[in-house]
């Protein structure tokens, strides 16, 4: 059986993203705030970066793979240029089909239309009994905490305020929680949750 984790960079208030996603702001206004831990200081955070990266395959919602929406620019390839640092497959959900997109290094981008449990049947297709990362963003990450399908959660916790923008576990039912491990670092606080089943 594949292990799910989910590692999103959120705010000390909860967001994991910025209001009014746009190309020039990929994680709204303010939102790359939450991801300077990850190139500013990644000595520090070896062991959580790597454990990012280190799965089989990933799943992620169109708003993470760009700030489209309705019918597909063709154009349109991804934030991170032609060598993604997925190196694995991902799968997208949107409500618009597109064809793959075979990238450099190893990623290649399908566009599931079938919603959560397609993308997640098909991520278990290609890993085996090996690890599916939710990537994000919050609604996909929502999704799947309220679905029961992320087994470990691994949040990343910047030391900022945003105020507003898309915030974790909104709109789900109650999620258990056991505390696996914490750690501190210069620009983030890494913590780790066991979900547990509902009561």
């Amino acid at each position: 059986m594949a292990y799910v984790t989910s590692d999103p960079a959120v705010s000390a208030d909860g967001f994991v993203a910025g209001p009014r996603q746009s190309r020039q702001d990929p994680i709204g206004e303010g939102g790359e705030q939450l991801h300077r831990w990850m190139f500013d200081t990644p000595d520090e955070n070896t062991a959580e970066l790597a454990a990012i990266t280190g799965v089989d395959a990933f799943i992620m919602g169109r708003n993470m793979f760009g700030p489209g929406r309705g019918d597909w620019d063709p154009e349109w390839r991804g934030w991170w240029g032609e060598d993604p640092p997925y190196h694995k497959p991902v799968f997208v959900l949107t409500h618009h089909p597109r064809a793959d997109l075979v990238m450099q290094g190893g990623t290649t981008f399908s566009f599931v239309t079938g919603g959560l449990q397609e993308a997640f049947a098909r991520a278990r297709e290609v890993s085996g009994d090996g690890r599916i990362s939710v990537a994000g963003g919050a609604s996909t990450i929502n999704q799947a905490l309220a679905a029961g399908i992320i087994d470990e959660l691994r949040l990343h916790i910047a030391p900022v305020v945003l105020g507003r923008g898309e915030r974790l576990f909104d709109g789900i039912p109650p999620v258990r929680l056991e505390q696996l491990s914490g750690r501190s670092a210069s620009l983030v606080t890494h913590l780790t949750y066991r979900v547990l089943p509902p009561a």
